[in-house]
């Protein structure tokens, strides 16, 4: 039986993957796009993000998408990944192939026969040398059918080359962390708007690394507000049951209380400048002095007491004063990166 000409396209919004789904377009391929969310993406672009801009180009090629999110699944996979981690948390092998087996899930009901994807040989240390693809696509049970425009002429031919149903002539060579071949062919297909041509993932970078061990280690119960909130704010384990989570300016301030579910505890300044504290109390015995007085210390003004909201999001209000401030070298002792 003949292969169709459809297959599903990878779609991060970054510059490779755009390009692999315009080149796939001009070759006649059928397309339909997937977008994988996480809370750890590190799109450096417009404050809308990756999947955004994944739509956004999605829209302008008249493809259809699919947002895909990474589940509770997902996160279980990142406690105890099988390949191991990186320079920080970031199971970029695992991530792959659970990216992967979702795809191929998605195959039947959506008549593709074959996956592209903008991975470029030699540019991510950890999931796209040789050895590594090569695993990934064999445990997602992929082989042969996972197709790499810029890089397939490193690869032998997939099954739609030889099918016939992709002109490998027309596909290329591109090797190595330099994108200035992708840019001018960018520039070569009048594709102008990629805000994140490298794009990137927040589980590589040190703090969010430190910060998740600890959820991991001491929230077993976590969900995906408790993820956001650890891109936000300054974050402090006070002791084995009690952390708290206090916002650097107004923006985050906003952000921690809307993360705040029914149930949780916020600490406000009543009649200071200062900011807002979101306390994960696992205990139920949180010294309400002390969690006061570590707002104090972020207080730009001196007073003699300072008067504190304590507000269980959902249920009651109560107001306590506090006279002094947390020590500056205890409270850094406890920080979380």
């Amino acid at each position: 039986m003949a292969m169709a000409k459809k297959a599903l396209a990878l779609l991060s919004g970054g510059l490779d993957s755009t390009l692999a789904v315009k080149m796939m377009i001009e070759q006649g391929v059928e397309v339909t796009a997937l977008n994988f969310t996480s809370p750890f993406c590190n799109c450096t672009g417009k404050k809308a993000g990756c999947q955004h801009q994944a739509s956004k180009v999605a829209q302008e090629f008249g493809i259809p998408i699919r947002v895909v999110p990474k589940g509770m699944d997902y996160m279980r996979m990142v406690e105890n990944p099988p390949h191991g981690y990186g320079r920080g948390m970031n199971p970029c092998v695992d991530c792959r192939i659970y990216i992967l087996r979702k795809a191929k899930e998605m195959m039947p009901a959506l008549g593709a026969s074959f996956i592209i994807t903008g991975e470029v040989i030699g540019q991510r240390p950890m999931s796209q040398r040789r050895q590594q693809i090569d695993l990934i696509e064999k445990e997602s049970g992929l082989e042969g059918l996972v197709l790499r425009p810029l890089s397939a002429q490193h690869f032998p031919p997939t099954v739609p080359e030889r099918e016939g149903l992709v002109d490998r002539e027309r596909l290329l060579a591109i090797s190595g962390r330099s994108r200035k071949i992708q840019i001018a062919l960018a520039e070569e297909l009048g594709i102008g708007d990629y805000p994140c041509p490298a794009g990137g993932c927040m589980l590589t970078d040190q703090m969010m690394a430190v910060r998740l061990r600890d959820l991991f280690e001491h929230t077993p119960d976590y969900g995906f507000n408790d993820l956001q909130l650890l891109k936000v704010g300054r974050h402090f384990r006070l002791a084995k049951d009690l952390k708290i989570i206090l916002g650097r300016d107004e923006e985050e301030n906003d952000q921690i209380a809307r993360l705040a579910l029914p149930g949780a505890t916020l600490f406000l300044p009543e009649d200071f400048r200062g900011p807002t504290a979101y306390v994960r109390d696992l205990s139920n015995g949180a010294d309400k002095a002390v969690i006061g007085s570590i707002l104090a210390r972020y207080c730009q003004d001196e007073h003699d007491a300072y008067l504190i909201r304590k507000k269980v999001c959902g249920g009651e209000e109560t107001f306590f004063s506090v006279g002094g401030k947390f020590p500056a070298a205890a409270l850094e002792s406890c920080r979380l990166a």
